[in-house]
């Protein structure tokens, strides 16, 4: 898939699920996987900081085996590499990672993801080629104690500044994802209140209602 229809794609999809084994409650990171698929997850992310190379790469390749199979895009958290090598469609950077630049010359037909902070940053990342932001956190998150937490107010206040695709992330659940969804947020991002919930497919399907509807 070229970089055209990847962006489309994502365009067209909502709930953007991340994964990460150590928030999905005991079960593996397919087992969620699986289950994310099945309730029509459109955009996937597989996120493991801590594994090795080799490890992360074998998971990205049966991520994008059953990704593909149902039709949903794969973007790999950090690594340009592993999502060059596992052939997903996207890398999501963080602001310590690879430019994104940088990342764009490397892998031009790849989706890059920026995460950012603050309006200069995202503006920043909107010139240097992102094919989207995410704007957060937006509410406190166990994934980012330490972070300034931006609130729902600054969606309002960013993205009419932006030209390209924008997710949202930071604490987002099904108690509050109603307050992003009115400030225009069309690609709600979200981990444990999907990857930890009881009934995953539950969870997932209860949030793109809230998106869609």
């Amino acid at each position: 898939m070229d970089l055209a229809r990847r962006l489309a794609a994502f365009e067209q999809a909502d709930l953007y699920v991340v994964i990460t084994e150590a928030f999905c409650a005991g079960r593996t990171a397919l087992e969620v996987l699986d289950q994310v698929l099945a309730a029509g997850v459109k955009i996937v992310q597989l996120r493991e900081k801590d594994l090795e190379d080799r490890p992360l790469y074998e998971l990205a390749v049966e991520f994008r085996r059953r990704t593909e199979a149902a039709g949903s895009l794969l973007i790999i958290d950090d690594r340009v590499d592993i999502a060059l090598a596992a052939d997903a469609d996207g890398v999501h950077l963080g602001q310590a990672d690879l430019p994104v630049a940088a990342a764009h010359r490397i892998a031009p037909n790849l989706v890059i993801g920026a995460s950012t902070h603050s309006l200069e940053e995202a503006l920043a990342a909107q010139e240097a080629g992102a094919g989207y932001v995410n704007l957060g956190p937006i509410f406190p998150t166990a994934t980012k104690p330490n972070a300034a937490i931006l609130g729902v107010e600054a969606i309002q206040r960013m993205t009419p500044h932006l030209r390209i695709p924008w997710s949202t992330m930071g604490g987002i659940n099904q108690g509050n994802i109603a307050q992003v969804v009115a400030r225009g947020a069309k690609h709600p991002a979200v981990m444990s209140a999907v990857t930890a919930a009881a009934d995953v497919i539950a969870a997932a399907r209860a949030l793109r209602e809230t998106i869609i509807s």
